[in-house]
């Protein structure tokens, strides 16, 4: 997954963590015993537990490719899954935040203390660039050139791309790297732009509870995840005319039928305004 396919890590951990439920499930079975009516209970079993088809779908992929790879090595004579068929997913349209709850969420932290000042920094940076969380969290001060306004990030699949921050985020992060961080970062060494409040790495979960602290500040309900900055980013340049060419870039998406799927978001919002204000609507 590493060497050949260069995925991230997340998606390594996470097809881990699907391969060890399967051995869970089997109580303990070696892959040698796993057989075609194992995988096939399993399955079942995932469906009986109500598992999205989505999660079902990337369990499939994840078990596949470990006994592809177990068939090639001739560690099995057969793959249990050769005859598994992947579930169809249904694209779910991105529900990002308005216009009106984002300004409320970038103004609900404290910025005059310095933690505060550093969510505001990094909300600001997300909404401003449309990052993945992952990508924000690892972000490196070499990546980082407030000269001219831009961060260079590293995707998926190890690709890099840049992308403008603009003013606000611009000088937010300026302020912050200048006067914050090192309040932070105390007697630490540590390359990342955004730490912990112990001045270390700050994790995915870290931020993800930090966006929900907000959200319940500014009464935004349901509660809004990380990527929802990175949907309302997407959505909100389509619908002042960004072009979707323009969008794939920034969004670092290697196929733009991904990023078309916000163009559904943005005729869902002109739906809703025609049947609001047309007399026959």
């Amino acid at each position: 997954m590493n060497l050949e396919k260069g995925l991230s890590k997340n998606s390594i951990s996470s097809y881990r963590s699907d391969i060890k439920h399967l051995i869970k499930v089997q109580e303990n079975k070696s892959l040698k015993q796993i057989k075609a009516n194992n995988v096939e209970n399993y399955l079942q079993k995932l469906k009986q537990d109500k598992l999205s088809s989505r999660s079902i779908a990337r369990k499939i992929s994840a078990l596949k490719q470990l006994f592809f790879y177990l068939l090639r090595k001739k560690y099995i004579e057969n793959n249990p899954l050769s005859h598994i068929i992947q579930p169809k997913t249904v694209d779910s349209i991105p529900k990002p935040l308005s216009e009106q709850q984002i300004e409320d969420l970038l103004a609900a932290p404290d910025i005059t203390t310095s933690l505060g000042f550093r969510d505001k920094t990094m909300l600001e940076l997300m909404y401003a660039t449309g990052m993945r969380v992952t990508e924000l969290v690892d972000l490196n001060i070499m990546q980082v050139n407030l000269n001219q306004a831009v961060v260079k990030v590293l995707g998926k699949g190890q690709k890099e791309r840049l992308i403008p921050m603009g003013e606000y985020a611009a000088d937010y992060l300026n302020s912050y790297l200048n006067n914050h961080r090192k309040k932070i970062l105390k007697d630490n060494k540590n390359h990342f732009v955004f730490l912990s409040n112990r001045g270390t790495h700050m994790t995915r979960q870290t931020f993800w509870h930090m966006i929900k602290k907000y959200a319940r500040i500014c009464n935004i309900y349901p509660l809004p995840s990380p990527h929802m900055l990175r949907h309302s980013f997407a959505t909100h340049l389509l619908n002042h005319g960004a072009d979707l060419r323009v969008v794939q870039m920034l969004l670092g998406h290697s196929n733009v039928s991904t990023t078309q799927i916000y163009t559904l978001v943005a005729k869902e919002k002109l739906k809703k305004i025609h049947k609001k204000h047309h007399p026959r609507g």
